[in-house]
Order: C-alpha cells, then sequence, then structure tokens
C-alpha cells in the first residue's frame, strides 16, 4: 500500500472516531454499559475507577486489529486504520483524562484556550449527564449550554 494511501487512511479513521466515540457513549455508556460508566460520574475515590475498563477493552479490539492487519493476507488496511484509532485515543485520553480530569498533573495551570473550550463542554455533560457525548469536537445544545451558564458548579472538580 503506498504511503500517501496508508497516512490518508489513518486520518480518515482518526476523523470516523469523533462521531462513533460519541455515539459509543451515549448509547453504550450512557446506555447497558453504565454500570462501568456510572463511576466517572462520581467523585472518584481510588487511582482508578471501573470506567477505566472502557480504554483497556477498545485497545484490546485495536490491538487485535493490529494483528490481523500484520498477520493475515487481505487485513492488511487494518494497520493505518489502528494508527489512526490509536492517535485518536491518545488525544482523547490527553483532553479527557489528563487536561479535563487532571489524573496525570501535567496541566496544573489551564492555560489551553482549545482545551478550556472541551473542559467546558464536558463540565455541560457532567452537569446533566446529557449531550454533549463527544470530546474532540463535542456540540453542546444551545439550551444546554445556555443553561450551564448560569451554575458556577464544576462536577469535573473530583474528590
Amino acid at each position: 500500500m503506498p504511503a500517501a494511501t496508508t497516512i490518508l487512511i489513518a486520518i480518515i479513521a482518526f476523523v470516523i472516531m469523533e462521531p462513533l466515540t460519541a455515539a459509543t457513549h451515549r448509547w453504550v455508556m450512557h446506555g447497558v454499559g453504565e454500570f462501568l460508566h456510572r463511576s466517572h460520574h462520581r467523585s472518584m475515590l481510588r487511582r482508578f475507577e471501573a470506567n477505566d475498563w472502557y480504554p483497556v477493552m477498545f485497545a484490546a479490539v485495536v490491538n487485535f486489529g493490529f494483528f490481523a492487519g500484520l498477520n493475515w493476507n487481505g487485513f492488511d488496511v487494518l494497520v493505518p486504520v489502528s494508527i489512526g484509532i490509536t492517535a485518536y485515543g491518545a488525544a482523547y485520553a490527553l483532553v479527557h483524562d489528563v487536561y479535563i480530569h487532571g489524573r496525570l498533573n501535567w496541566f496544573a495551570n489551564r492555560q489551553v484556550a482549545t482545551f478550556d473550550r472541551l473542559a467546558e463542554a464536558h463540565r455541560i455533560h457532567h452537569l446533566y449527564n446529557a449531550a454533549p457525548y463527544g470530546m474532540l469536537a463535542p456540540v453542546v445544545p444551545a439550551a444546554l449550554r445556555e443553561r450551564a451558564s448560569h451554575t458556577a458548579r464544576n462536577p469535573l472538580v473530583r474528590a
């Protein structure tokens, strides 16, 4: 596969991950898999929470994609797809876990305007346990944005 094609496929996979992630968050994490995700919407009592099983499960699927793409004839397209998904996962973890929730204390003083906008969208999600479900390009309903503008409560500050 030509390098340009490989890069294009990885970029497409990265971009497709945002709506796929939003849908998974909405219908799995706030649906049938809420028993794991619920821990994320509560004060963190331990270093790890039940919700941390989600990235472990997603990584297992992506690793299988790498394995299949590298070892089985006809599945080579899964390598750049897995690269794009992995890049999205890394960006998601940086924004969500590191920046917004401060799990690694890398951003003690929030000074990244783009990340602050994403943090505000995520604050709204935690305030109402509703939209937006996306992370890197969240769509915040205007009514929720207006409603949230009247509260200073920040459910992202965790004990």
